[in-house]
């Protein structure tokens, strides 16, 4: 699971060398110790392992006892998969305590044979151990796949050593955990409260969802880096926050805004700035920026502060084409939405005038995966 998989024969290789293993250990030990996201300490582990008793490939599943699944992360930039905690031999495992050492899968009738099937892979000898926390609670297994020493067995000592690399990850996986259900936390509430903005203006929260993808694929297509991209993902749903203080009569108004309603509902922007700005989290200070400039204008025509170019940061810039882009493709209580070529001219039209034009190149460059998350979370 850890690699793509390849029909073609791997080489096989010799056993490791007490020396070598330490070598392996030590190279691993900085690394794994130090990494606090979850995704990328479980490729490190499994990298580890893989390399410890010379298979061809490990997968580090986590128990997951809210959803009663087990999941992995097979390459950076892809999704996790999932399974049902009870799903083959990694399930037994995790729900027996029990290891387990097979020297053919095909002759095992709780191994799942479709993988390989749809892959052309062959998975022969395997090896599945659980690993614990420190209350003794099994919180996932290890799992490798096919011995690749001429043996092409593994044996009880492979079983020790990965049992001793699961002992030595256990501590980082448990404080990268803790970590990632802390985020996990912090994106719920974030997406709540943002949905409490958008809900009163009959806003659906598919809004932030969509808003949130948008300006997580306009990040990646400018080249920030993965860390800035999810943080801005995270942070883009607190965009209208300040909508909460804005009196129905305006924000539910199905016609046109008189010169003072838009006054008032031009505030939402700095009252939104005002009730992030003194927040120290991360996520949260993103939040105030967006929030205050997600509607100035590259032209310096916007609001609330009348910024042009690049003196508007680049989350509100971000955010201002994907909050624009949604609200021009989705129905709202005063209008319609807009046909796709109708709102691609515009976006031509206003290049360097409303948004960055930076920005409106990348957009067209994303144009394809824009499109497909409006299509995955559309308003019911």
């Amino acid at each position: 699971m850890h690699e793509m998989m390849s029909i073609s024969e791997p080489k096989l290789r010799k056993e490791l060398a007490p020396d070598e293993m330490l070598q392996v250990i030590f190279k691993y030990a900085a690394k794994i110790s130090g990494e606090k996201d979850l995704d990328k300490l479980l490729m490190l582990m499994a990298d580890m392992g893989r390399e410890l008793i010379v298979s061809d490939r490990c997968t580090v599943w986590l128990y997951d006892q809210e959803k009663d699944t087990l999941w992995t992360k097979v390459a950076h930039g892809v999704d996790r998969i999932e399974m049902p905690s009870t799903s083959g031999l990694a399930g037994h495992t995790v729900h027996t305590g029990e290891s387990i050492i097979i020297e053919d899968a095909y002759n095992d009738k709780r191994f799942n044979q479709n993988v390989d099937k749809q892959t052309g892979y062959r998975t022969k000898a395997m090896l599945v151990i659980p690993f614990r926390n420190h209350e003794e609670e099994i919180i996932g297994c290890y799992q490798a796949i096919n011995k690749m020493t001429s043996i092409g067995i593994f044996s009880e000592q492979d079983l020790k050593n990965l049992e001793m690399a699961a002992t030595y990850a256990g501590k980082s996986l448990e404080s990268a955990f803790l970590q990632y259900e802390i985020e996990e936390t912090q994106k719920e509430i974030i997406y709540t409260m943002g949905e409490i903005g958008e809900s009163r203006s009959k806003e659906t929260g598919n809004h932030v969802k969509r808003v949130a993808e948008y300006s997580r694929i306009l990040a990646d297509g400018l080249g920030m880096k993965r860390e800035e991209t999810e943080l801005i993902k995270m942070a883009s749903p607190m965009h209208d926050i300040g909508k909460v203080a804005i009196p129905d009569d305006i924000l539910k108004k199905p016609g046109k805004l008189t010169d003072e309603e838009f006054e008032i509902m031009k505030s939402h922007a700095s009252i939104g700035y005002n009730l992030l700005k003194n927040s120290k989290r991360h996520i949260l200070k993103a939040a105030s920026i967006i929030a205050n400039e997600h509607h100035e204008k590259w032209n310096g025509r916007g609001y609330p502060n009348g910024k042009k170019g690049e003196e508007i940061h680049i989350y509100g810039r971000i955010t201002a084409i994907a909050d624009v882009f949604d609200a021009l493709a989705s129905d709202r209580c005063y209008k319609k939405a807009w046909e796709l070529d109708r709102i691609l001219n515009l976006f031509k039209e206003e290049r360097n005038e409303h948004f960055d034009g930076k920005l409106v190149d990348v957009f067209f460059d994303k144009l394809d995966e824009l499109l497909k998350v409006r299509d995955t979370y559309k308003d019911v």
